[in-house]
């Protein structure tokens, strides 16, 4: 079998939305245990969050933060990391702008047009999980930022927020929430982080003649960047029935179950593919 390397969402994904439960794509994670395919977080959650998501996972992968504002790599597991500055004892990649600094333009956008908008540095640990339906110990550690501030609108034209970001040369997103980004999202921090994986791979497998296979999982706008990038995307279905708007891409793949149901369908399917290609090569051309 190819080198596999996924990279996925976390909310309504990998995690179910509101209690966070992957119960049901343990069968999955199991497997990916056992073969060691490369699994990476790659999310709108903080690294804090995320590193206590790998805890719980029992993940010691390289993962993304913050719609890609930041690459966090383990030593040992990719290419082209030494030199470089550690955060948490990983080597680190920032592609965002710094949290102060994006939190100083989205107050200063906000005050020039009187937009009824507010992002998580207005809102307490409190109110930020009842926004989010997070325990107040995750709701802590999602306000926890380096490179996004989430916001909602309570009123007026969001378009006008939004067009007003776009032309202050910033970007925004939409997960559950919207967001505000620097120059970054999740396809950047997936093509850079999937580089190192083939030069790695290249030293260790050349021989062979291996390549390496990507796939992503995501279930909302904020994907889209991440699906883009990757060999096989994967759109899981949403809890409410359907799939997020506005996510469409060439041999794009829906998931009939939502959640963590619909991730394990997924990715069970696609390493009962890839082992069935190799059992096939195996057995070489029929005479």
């Amino acid at each position: 079998m190819p080198m596999l390397v996924i990279f996925t969402d976390l909310d309504g994904t990998l995690l179910e939305q509101g209690t966070c439960s992957w119960t049901a794509a343990r069968p999955a994670l199991r497997r990916l245990a056992r073969l060691q395919v490369p699994l990476v977080f790659c999310s709108s959650k903080t690294r804090a969050e995320i590193l206590f998501w790998r805890r719980r996972l029992g993940n010691g992968h390289p993962f993304i933060s913050e719609n890609g504002g930041g690459i966090f790599m383990p030593p040992g597991t990719v290419a082209g990391i030494k030199g470089l500055p550690l955060t948490d004892g990983l080597a680190t990649v920032a592609l965002g702008s710094p949290y102060a600094r994006l939190r100083a333009e989205f107050v200063r956008l906000r005050q020039q047009l009187g937009v009824p908008v507010r992002g998580f540095g207005d809102m307490s640990v409190a109110e930020v999980a009842a926004l989010t339906g997070l325990s107040l110990f995750q709701a802590r550690l999602a306000r926890q930022r380096d490179f996004d501030e989430p916001f909602v609108f309570t009123g007026g034209d969001p378009g006008r927020f939004l067009r007003a970001i776009e032309a202050s040369g910033r970007s925004w997103t939409r997960g559950e929430i919207y967001h505000l980004l620097g120059n970054h999202d999740k396809g950047r921090a997936v093509g850079i982080l999937l580089g190192r994986y083939r030069k790695q791979h290249g030293r260790e497998g050349r021989r062979r003649g291996q390549p390496v296979v990507s796939a992503a999982l995501g279930d909302a706008l904020n994907d889209l960047p991440m699906l883009r990038r990757v060999d096989r995307p994967f759109l899981v279905g949403r809890s409410g029935g359907g799939h997020a708007a506005g996510v469409d891409l060439p041999g794009l793949v829906r998931t009939r179950g939502s959640g963590p149901a619909g991730w394990n369908e997924a990715v069970m399917a696609l390493l009962d593919e890839l082992a069935a290609g190799k059992a096939a090569q195996r057995r070489g051309p029929r005479p």
